[in-house]
């Protein structure tokens, strides 16, 4: 398998583990020193996004991906991704189905001890 095809595989899983809550998968992808940009602005470490999923207050109720773009460096030890997706995110303030756009940026970096681990993302709402 490429760099691409696992990087691109990773961000499924992770995508499918945000939206399912599934905690373990979500802390071995996440690196210890995680910079989560929201596309409003807002900076998590690893510890304060996975808290934020635990309380409802990132909701991901489903993630479609519209388009991801991996370009691998460094030897294949460091992978850049753009993408473009479509978030879910349950029900609005007015009962309707509510969603977004982003246009995003991540970095992951492999090392000999965890493998694959995403240390960056960078988001920006898109016009719907």
């Amino acid at each position: 398998m490429t760099t691409a095809q696992t990087i691109e595989q990773l961000e499924r899983q992770r995508f499918d583990a945000q939206v399912s809550k599934d905690f373990p998968t979500l802390e071995k992808i996440f690196a210890d020193d995680l910079i989560y940009t929201h596309s409003n602005g807002h900076q998590d470490s690893k510890t304060s996004y996975l808290e934020s999923i635990r309380t409802g207050q990132s909701r991901y109720d489903r993630v479609d991906i519209e388009d991801l773009t991996v370009r691998a460096y460094n030897d294949d030890r460091t992978a850049v991704v753009n993408g473009l997706i479509q978030i879910d995110l349950g029900p609005g303030a007015d009962g309707q189905p509510a969603h977004t756009r982003i246009k995003y940026v991540v970095v992951y970096i492999k090392t000999d001890t965890t493998g694959w681990q995403l240390v960056l993302w960078h988001a920006q709402k898109q016009a719907t």
